[in-house]
């Protein structure tokens, strides 16, 4: 199988292997890794069709990850999905009012980020000492409410690294805060920062990016990697899922081998709907993607006029917080490509965002975009999609998801098009309790604790409470450090020892 390569969507000549890409987490001149070609997914459908999540993950993964052996990609894919997931099926798809729902939130922590993030350890445990690095790996990540505790599963007492997670102290829901306070192993560090999750995400690429401090690190003894989605370990993974959710629609006779279908994904930071492009790319039959955006729209500003602008704009708390994002990191990427990947015009790009809080491309370049549609939904429709879709057919989605699921329904009325859809469901509703029982009934959601709401919500909807919510109901808090976005970069030294 032909060797792929990663360059950085900035224009650092240097093109790696992904294990290199993984191990770096950012390019050197603070682009992200892309590969140089789309591999083809040239395995047959009716195989495909037959197969497990583990094994089809493996035939998605061995095409992008070729430096990693056979054996060792069976090592990682096992052992990140396994009995830790509370499904053999990993990611099952749930029929409901018209759509499939793709359930990527059966793992450890009750979020989509697990599928990625179960697997990310090994894989970079793997390319360290395929590179023979002897130094401390340091995970150092921001997060909006949900890879934060994923990557501190994940990474927790794994030896030869260190975890740091900074989240917005204000701008989580109680339990994504909860399960990342209590979080135990000796080699994690959690963070509440005042301020949003921008904020947080800028500070850590900026330390990403920052020579000073990379040398006193590697002084020590340490180097940075990432957990975010702006690792392609995190990225790679996810594919996987959009291949095997066609895959068992073919199996259960839903589709026709070659049936185009539609994919909604929810998104803040764009690697999760960037993940069905790339599958797209190697030959999943996609109609359009779907970009679903809450009340912080950028997303869906961007596809529709062609300009990216956070200037001036509003930065709205939500029931969402996963998704209250105004800097998508990720669209870096999907930018890239648009632009012919040139990674000069990418990097003015970025930099105009840096400097003036806008940038646009032009007609050609969005063309590059194509394959997408896009919109966004009300906190009001986000609450009324929870509540239709529940009292018409029992299911029960979280806020994330029913963005959404009403962004499709407003999609599937403008457009007409009949196309068989899945939608990614991309966390339990048990981690967004009081948001989800207010939408139901707004009699419901009056308890203070939101770890009781988890009763109140399994009696309405006859799910059972996820070993995840049970888990921290008594956990104590293990994690109380909260700084100034200023004093990101102090508090990463003094924990070091820098």
């Amino acid at each position: 199988m032909k060797d792929i390569r990663y360059s950085s969507t900035r224009g650092e000549k240097e093109q790696v292997l992904s294990s290199e890409a993984i191990l770096r987490g950012l390019a050197g001149d603070g682009g992200l890794y892309f590969p140089e070609e789309i591999p083809t997914l040239d395995a047959e459908w009716k195989k495909l069709a037959e197969m497990n999540y583990r094994e089809v993950a493996f035939e998605v993964m061995k095409r992008f990850l070729t430096d990693y052996t056979e054996e060792e990609l069976h090592y990682c894919i096992d052992h990140a999905y396994d009995d830790k997931f509370e499904t053999d099926v990993i990611a099952p798809l749930a029929y409901a009012d018209g759509a499939y729902y793709l359930e990527l939130y059966h793992g450890k922590t009750i979020a989509f980020k697990d599928m990625a993030l179960s697997i990310l350890p090994y894989l970079l445990t793997c390319a360290a000492k395929k590179h023979q690095i002897t130094d401390e790996i340091v995970i150092l990540t921001a997060t909006s409410g949900d890879t934060g505790k994923a990557a501190l599963a994940g990474f927790a007492d794994v030896p030869g690294t260190r975890i740091i997670v900074f989240f917005p102290e204000d701008g989580v829901s109680p339990i994504q805060k909860k399960q990342m306070v209590t979080q135990k192993g000796a080699n994690t560090f959690v963070v509440g920062v005042h301020g949003n999750f921008d904020d947080c995400q800028t500070n850590v690429k900026k330390m990403f990016s920052d020579a000073a401090l990379k040398e006193k690190m590697l002084e020590k003894g340490f180097r940075f990697s990432s957990a975010n989605s702006i690792n392609i370990g995190r990225l790679i993974p996810q594919v996987a899922y959009y291949v095997y959710a066609y895959a068992k629609l073919l199996e259960n006779e839903k589709i026709q081998e070659g049936e185009a279908i539609n994919i909604v994904v929810p998104t803040g930071n764009f690697g999760n709907i960037l993940a069905a492009y790339l599958a797209k790319q190697m030959g999943l039959p996609v109609h359009r993607l779907i970009c679903a955006s809450n009340d912080n729209r950028v997303l869906t500003d961007f596809f529709l006029s062609g300009t990216y602008d956070k200037k001036d704009r509003a930065f709205r708390i939500t029931t969402s917080p996963s998704m209250d994002i105004l800097v998508s990191s990720n669209l870096e990427r999907m930018v890239y490509v648009a632009c012919g990947r040139d990674p000069e015009r990418t990097a003015a790009l970025m930099a105009s965002l840096t400097k003036e809080g806008l940038y646009s491309l032009t007609e050609e370049e969005r063309k590059g975009l194509s394959d997408y549609a896009a919109g966004c939904a009300t906190e009001a429709e986000v609450a009324e999609e929870i509540a239709d879709v529940f009292h018409k057919t029992g299911y029960v989605m979280d806020t994330h998801t029913a963005v959404g699921s009403r962004v499709y329904r407003k999609y599937k009325e403008e457009t007409k098009d009949e196309a068989v859809t899945v939608i990614a469901s991309t966390a339990s509703p048990f981690k967004f309790t009081r948001a989800v029982l207010t939408a139901i009934d707004p009699a419901y959601g009056n308890e203070a604790d939101d770890l009781k709401l988890a009763d109140q919500l399994a009696a309405v909807s006859n799910m059972p409470i996820p070993a995840a919510i049970e888990e921290i109901r008594t956990a104590p808090v293990l994690h109380r450090t909260v700084c100034e976005t200023c004093d990101m970069k102090k508090t990463v030294e003094t924990y070091l020892g820098l």
